[in-house]
């Protein structure tokens, strides 16, 4: 019996855990301009490229260089990681694969609904 709390207790804090590293990272410097890529060859078809970005690392910025990856299903949009603005710094909101193309709709913040 003892054994099945204990599952229990672990399921629920891991569904307390967010999935998403978008939780209040703020950085007092804005991140440095992007860096321009070279892209090497496709690895093959159906791949698609993930632009590199500007990470969090302390009150820093690490690069992430960018790669070659494989949509996770198909039709799917790559969204890359983006910084907002905010009061306390500026936040990163990472990239992801989406059924479609939000960097098209400018800058209206009506995308935060897709919190995966």
């Amino acid at each position: 019996m003892k054994l099945n709390w204990i599952c229990g207790f672990l399921f629920a804090t891991a569904l307390c855990v967010p999935s998403s590293a978008q939780v209040g990272i703020y950085i007092g410097s804005a991140p440095p301009a992007l860096r321009y890529e070279e892209r090497g060859p496709e690895p093959g078809p159906g791949y698609a490229w993930v632009e590199g970005y500007w990470a969090p690392n302390g009150r820093h910025y690490r690069w992430v260089a960018g790669r070659w990856d494989r949509p996770p299903y198909e039709g799917a949009v790559w969204n890359h990681s983006h910084y907002d603005h905010q009061r306390q710094g500026w936040q990163l909101h990472e990239g992801h694969w989406d059924h479609e193309n939000h960097d098209n709709h400018g800058d209206d913040h009506g995308h935060e609904h897709h919190d995966h």
